[in-house]
């Protein structure tokens, strides 16, 4: 998985992406970043998501409607017409590609992939299985909320610990995600009501998951498929590809450093991650690293940036950090027409303005400068 080029997809008239080790792409809502990534899933997973699909007794019957709304959603099958060219690692990719009748008892899965509507497969504190969500959900929703039931029914007794986890999180990000997140609290996945939901027990109190603040919410399925692409690397999986869609929802800036620290920490253990984000925090880390980069900075330059002691996890977590590729990716709409375009340098002089302010993300906050500076100077 290296790039993938598309015109006239959807909104999407023109992109062309190559993913590195670490991706991000940024944009503003309704640009396509969640089309895109979709149809990322879609190349490199078609027969899985078409073996799965028939599990549930879906049918995948050969006609370009049917595929893209079982797969995005219902209404979504004017994605893909007459004018719609898209190419993966150099190959032209084909309407009939997703009809082709294929092997199908075997196929495993590439991508991981954690989507912005994740809170929904645990709303009421449980994660829900496939069949409950309607034909307007997206199949990337649908499939996770049934991996993270899956992942929980092995569970035995009235009451599990969730986290605190020694054994899966490295110290650093344990002791961030406690301070910052769910403040020295413990998640349970408890059975004592007659059917097992999330709570938090924090100091004398045990609360539902419906009184967790949103940012808690958001977080908890992203921490769980952390646990699980942490084990399961171990065991020489299949999957290669993480992606994941705003991990920054409800979370303070401090908690999204957490997550900062944690997406690095898949890549150390040899995953490719992509990042559909709205947050300035990622940018900032993105162009710290671009800079250390160019000036061949050492290791313990990033223990400073993220205000680490030196260990072995930490030592571990920024090992051989500038070799890794970090690229950022711009979704531009104007008049209905998204163009995508590489902004990774994120270069503050640039003369292209998309780079210069980061997409976006910081055009306020310069603008908001220069106003400030401007009537404090005549104020004086």
């Amino acid at each position: 998985m290296d790039t993938l080029k598309v015109k006239n997809f959807g909104p999407i008239q023109e992109a062309n992406v190559t993913f590195g080790d670490l991706t991000f792409l940024i944009g503003p809502q309704a640009s396509g970043k969640s089309i895109f990534l979709q149809l990322l899933k879609l190349l490199e997973d078609r027969d899985f998501i078409r073996k799965t699909l028939e599990d549930y007794n879906f049918v995948w019957n050969g006609t370009a409607n049917n595929i893209f709304d079982l797969y995005y959603g219902d209404g979504m099958d004017f994605l893909w017409d007459l004018h719609t060219h898209v190419t993966y690692n150099s190959k032209q990719i084909h309407l009939k590609y997703f009809f082709e009748n294929n092997e199908l008892q075997s196929s495993p899965e590439h991508i991981f992939y954690i989507p912005a509507q994740r809170v929904l497969s645990v709303s009421d504190g449980r994660p829900k299985n496939f069949n409950e969500f309607d034909n307007s959900s997206p199949f990337v929703l649908k499939y996770f909320s049934e991996f993270l039931r899956r992942t929980l029914s092995f569970k035995s007794g009235d009451q599990e610990k969730q986290f605190p986890n020694p054994q899966k999180l490295i110290e650093a990000i344990s002791n961030s995600i406690k301070e910052n997140i769910y403040q020295e609290g413990e998640i349970l996945y408890d059975a004592r009501r007659g059917q097992k939901k999330f709570s938090l027990q924090l100091s004398k109190m045990n609360l539902s998951f419906m009184t967790w603040s949103s940012g808690q919410k958001e977080y908890l399925p992203l921490l769980l498929s952390c646990y699980w692409l942490m084990e399961t690397k171990s065991l020489h999986t299949d999957i290669k590809t993480v992606i994941i869609e705003e991990p920054e929802m409800g979370l303070h800036p401090q908690a999204i450093k957490t997550i900062v620290l944690q997406v690095l920490d898949l890549i150390s253990r040899g995953y490719k991650v992509i990042i559909s984000t709205h947050s300035t925090v990622f940018l900032e880390f993105a162009w710290a690293f671009q800079y250390l980069k160019k000036a061949n900075a050492p290791e313990g330059a990033f223990l400073e940036l993220f205000d680490l002691p030196q260990s072995p996890d930490t030592k571990g977590l920024f090992r051989n950090i500038l070799a890794k590729t970090l690229n950022t990716y711009y979704f531009d709409r104007k008049n209905d027409k998204v163009t995508v375009k590489d902004i990774s340098s994120l270069d503050a002089g640039s003369d292209h303005i998309e780079e210069s302010e980061w997409g976006g993300l910081s055009s306020f906050a310069g603008r908001a400068g220069d106003i400030i500076s401007k009537y404090f100077v005549d104020a004086e």
